[in-house]
């Protein structure tokens, strides 16, 4: 997420402003191309970008560590394969197999599931849709929920968005990509270019400025046509493009604040349509219910993974539990993770400005207990960190009462009228108590008004799963959009969208093995305690790329030494 805010165009030098106007009439004139390119030729096309990305994978992910800090054998090092590379090839799979579908004139939704959700809402289960997710993913899904009223058929039928009419050209769209997790930007391109049908010039942040090189090799086969363009700059090149007579449309991946300045008012209001994902502060809504010893480490170490991964500078991170404090286990999971805070690895607070946000945090918070020499923090008490998001490692506890039912409706009630944003939104819940809540569980989860809810699971898996979508839930306008407007990612290219919905595991294997959903996981190689972390992230990324058998079952192997 970007904190940089657009400044006045004079700032930057006139040879830049050549340099730029330049990139801008390439890809109009590479519009009209990309307009005529048919879907198979797209497939192709994303084919060849595939290619550089693998042979780009290894540069990509160090150079993410060591732009935040991290030796390429730390620990942690393993979250830049998944969320650089992995998420790039899983993603260009995905698209290919969409424009497949549609170069032999078939939906992509041929022969994908669907069902339906409360409020007769038509789902599309997104994931697992190949041996390889049921295989590495085991036990996790995603459905994609569509708007009330739109139909199977209907789905069907629009499936493909600018893809399926590839005569009608979007224009010239300006990515303003983020500055936190590397692969946004590349899939933000990607869903320019497929989804809408425009081309796209792509404004790394500065924090990326070192990928540079890498986005420029992995968009070889784009940039060479005409169809991609990569610069780099402060928030003056930004404030020039977002008022450049030839672009079309502007996306975002940054604060709202910055979404806000972009916008303007008056005779500096923004000419052409914005998209942005802003970011929100997210709940943890844990219900209460009957947890063992390995149950209360378990998730302690999931929701310190929700806050710690990327050292907190996430938008998709957890920041507010809310726990009852009519459980009789409340203390002991709080205990346990306050465990799994101290004994995750310690890493830099890398992004900008983040330093000064922890030590605001304990100005207003001066009773919140810090761990890993004072670089993170847990918060107990409602207030400002439910209406700030922090964008650093600092995770809040609010009390709530009741148990069941009436616990599950508070949290539901708490979180989309307390906290700020509507991007995602995480449930911890045993099996047995969800299956005693029936109905009533699956109705409050609809009532959640958030782009992307979790069930045993984080968020950031309906992120990295490129057939689910993301982004916040709709209603958003250039008003009021604290978590932005519109969609990214879905692969399958569905219209429509209302969320998607994430459901995992709520113990691994082996424990996996007894009453509730199975999985063949032990501890997910994403979880900020995973000792084998890094090298099974990586083996997995390498396994997308080349497919090769033999290196994955060692990676397999390594799994179970979490």
């Amino acid at each position: 997420m970007t904190t940089t805010s657009p400044a006045t165009p004079h700032e930057h030098s006139p040879e830049a402003r050549i340099d730029l106007d330049s990139a801008l009439t390439r890809l109009r004139a590479g519009s009209s191309e990309w307009t005529a390119l048919t879907a198979a030729g797209r497939r192709d096309l994303l084919r060849r970008i595939r290619s550089a990305v693998a042979g780009a994978a290894d540069d990509w992910a160090r150079i993410a560590a060591a732009s935040k800090g991290l030796e390429p054998r730390h620990p942690l090092a393993g979250e830049e394969w998944l969320a650089g590379p992995y998420a790039a090839i899983v993603a260009l799979d995905a698209y290919i197999g969409t424009l497949d579908a549609l170069a032999r004139g078939r939906s992509p939704l041929a022969g994908v599931r669907t069902g339906t959700a409360p409020g007769g809402r038509t789902v599309v289960h997104t994931s697992p849709l190949n041996v390889a997710d049921r295989i590495l993913l085991s036990g996790y899904t995603t459905e994609v929920w569509l708007q009330p009223g739109v139909t199977a058929h209907e789905a069907r039928d629009a499936a493909g968005l600018a893809s399926r009419h590839p005569l009608r050209s979007g224009g010239v769209g300006l990515v303003l990509g983020a500055g936190n997790v590397t692969s946004i930007p590349f899939l933000d391109v990607l869903y320019e270019l497929l989804a809408e049908g425009r081309v796209a010039l792509l404004k790394v942040n500065p924090t990326q400025d070192a990928l540079v090189p890498v986005f420029e090799r992995a968009f070889a086969p784009l940039i060479e046509a005409g169809f991609a363009a990569v610069v780099s700059g402060g928030g003056d090149v930004g404030a020039y493009l977002t008022r450049h007579p030839e672009i079309d449309h502007v996306h975002i991946t940054g604060s709202e604040t910055t979404f806000h300045a972009i916008v303007g008012s008056g005779d500096d209001r923004l000419r052409v349509p914005i998209t942005a994902e802003l970011g929100g502060v997210s709940p943890v809504i844990v219900v209460p219910g009957r947890w063992t010893a390995a149950d209360l480490r378990f998730q302690a170490e999931h929701v310190a993974t929700m806050r710690l991964h990327n050292s907190g500078h996430n938008c998709i991170a957890g920041q507010v539990v809310l726990l009852s404090r009519d459980w009789d286990q409340r203390e002991d999971f709080e205990l346990e993770l306050r465990r799994a805070f101290a004994r995750t690895p310690k890493r830099p607070v890398w992004y900008p400005n983040a330093a000064a946000r922890l030590e605001h945090v304990r100005e207003v918070y001066p009773d919140a207990e810090w761990f890993a020499d004072g670089t993170r923090a847990i918060a107990v008490g409602d207030g400002e960190i439910e209406t700030t998001e922090y964008f650093a490692p600092v995770l809040g506890i609010v009390d709530l009462p009741g148990t069941g039912a009436a616990f599950v409706d508070a949290a539901v009630a708490h979180a989309n009228e307390r906290l700020t944003g509507t991007l995602g939104a995480n449930v911890l819940v045993d099996p047995v108590t969800q299956h005693r809540l029936g109905s009533p569980f699956d109705e409050a989860m609809a009532r959640l008004r958030y782009g992307t809810v979790a069930i045993n699971a984080w968020t950031a898996f309906g992120f990295l799963t490129p057939t689910a979508t993301w982004g916040a839930f709709p209603g958003g306008t250039v008003d009021d959009a604290p978590s932005g407007i519109g969609i990214v990612h879905n692969a399958l290219l569905l219209d429509e969208v209302e969320r998607s919905v994430v459901r995992g595991p709520f113990r691994p294997f082996p424990r996996s093995l007894g009453r509730g959903r199975f999985s063949v996981l032990p501890k997910p190689p994403w979880f900020v305690t995973s000792r084998t972390g890094r090298a099974v992230s990586e083996g997995f990324a390498r396994f997308r790329i080349d497919g090769r058998i033999g290196p994955l079952l060692v990676t397999l192997a390594r799994a179970f030494g979490a």
